[in-house]
C-alpha cells in the first residue's frame, strides 16, 4: 500500500485505459464484489482498469490478483459520493464508469457503446445505463425520467443512477464531482443539475447494461428523512429561490402522501436541512437551464 492508502495488484501497461470502472464497497458483499469486478474485467473492445474503493472497509477484499485492478482504501466511511470521488481521483482513464458492488455488467460489450458515444459527441457528459433485475425487468425508479416513458426507449435525460453511469472525466471534474456532504441520497441529481447547467448532456441508453437485484430504498431506516434533508440541500445549492421553495414543498407533499405516518419526521428533516445547509455552496442554475430541463420533461420543481 502506498502513502495515498492505495495498493495495486499490478500495472495497466504503457497504454492508458479507455475506461476506469469504479466500484465502491464496504467489504460486506465479497461474492457480489468479485462478480462485479469480473464483469468489468471481461469487457471486450475497450481497455479497462478497475478501481475498487474500500470505503471504511479492510484493504484485503478477497479480489483475485489482476494487473488491471487497484484498491483505494479509506479507513473512514466517506459515504457514497465521497467514496466515488475518491475512486474517480485514482482513475487513470478519461471515461469513468460507476458500478455498485452488488451489481454486474450484463455482457462483455456493455461499455464499448458508451465509450464510443462519448468519443463521438463532445458535449455528451453522461451515459445513463439501463438497470435490470435477474428476471430482465427494470424498476420504474431505475428509469431516470419522469412519467410513463418506457425503459426500452433511449434518448435525452436529465438524471442518471449513480451505480450505473458512464461519465466523461472532464465533465465530472469541471463541476467538482459529487457533493461529498450528502453521504447518500440525491447526490446524483445534484451532480446532474450542475452538469446540465455547465452545458453537458445526459443520454439514457435502454440496452440492458447493469444487472442489479431488486431492492427497496426504504430498507435503510433513515432513507426517507435523509432524502428529504438532502432535497433541501440540493434546492439551496442549485435552484433559483422561487423554484427552491416550490421544489421542497412539492416533495414534502409527495413524501407525506407516500408515508403519512412520517409527516412530523419529514418536517423535521426540512428544518434540519435548512439549519445545516452547506454554507458558501449556493450557485443557482441559470433560467435557461430551467427551460432546458422543462423541455426535456423534468422541470426542476419535481
Amino acid at each position: 500500500m502506498d502513502e495515498c492508502g492505495r495498493y495495486r495488484h499490478g500495472v495497466t501497461g504503457n497504454r492508458s485505459p479507455d475506461v476506469s470502472v469504479v466500484i465502491l464497497t464496504m467489504g460486506n458483499r465479497p461474492a457480489q464484489l468479485r462478480a462485479a469486478v469480473d464483469s468489468a474485467l471481461r469487457q471486450d473492445g475497450v481497455k479497462v482498469e478497475v478501481v475498487v474503493v474500500a470505503n471504511g472497509a479492510p484493504a484485503e477484499l478477497g479480489i483475485p490478483a489482476d494487473k488491471r485492478v487497484q484498491v483505494v482504501v479509506s479507513r473512514d466511511n466517506l459515504g457514497i459520493p465521497g467514496g466515488r470521488n475518491l475512486g474517480a481521483a485514482a482513475a487513470g482513464a478519461t471515461v469513468i464508469a460507476f458500478l455498485d458492488d452488488d451489481a454486474r455488467l450484463s455482457g462483455p460489450g456493455t461499455l464499448t457503446a458508451s465509450v464510443r458515444a462519448l468519443a463521438a459527441e463532445p458535449h455528451l457528459g453522461v451515459v445513463a445505463l439501463r438497470i435490470v433485475d435477474e428476471d430482465g425487468g427494470t424498476a420504474r425508479r431505475h428509469v431516470p425520467r419522469i412519467g410513463a416513458r418506457s425503459a426500452e426507449r433511449s434518448g435525452p435525460a436529465t438524471a442518471f443512477l449513480g451505480g450505473a453511469a458512464v461519465i466523461r472525466r472532464a465533465a465530472f471534474e469541471r463541476v467538482g464531482g459529487y457533493a461529498g456532504d450528502f453521504h447518500y441520497a440525491m447526490e446524483e441529481t445534484d451532480l446532474a443539475l450542475r452538469l446540465v447547467d455547465d452545458g453537458w448532456t445526459i443520454r439514457y441508453d435502454s440496452t440492458p447494461a447493469v444487472i442489479h437485484p431488486l431492492t427497496d430504498p426504504s430498507r435503510h431506516a433513515e432513507a426517507t428523512t435523509r432524502t428529504m434533508r438532502n432535497r433541501v440541500w440540493l434546492a439551496y445549492r442549485n435552484l433559483p429561490a422561487p423554484l427552491a421553495v416550490v421544489y421542497v414543498a412539492n416533495w414534502l407533499v409527495i413524501s407525506a402522501l407516500r408515508r403519512p405516518h412520517q409527516l412530523i419526521e419529514l418536517l423535521g428533516a426540512i428544518r434540519d436541512g435548512w439549519r445545516t445547509r452547506p454554507a458558501g455552496q449556493r450557485a443557482p442554475i441559470r433560467w435557461g437551464t430551467v427551460v432546458q430541463l422543462t423541455r426535456l420533461g423534468r422541470p426542476p420543481i419535481v
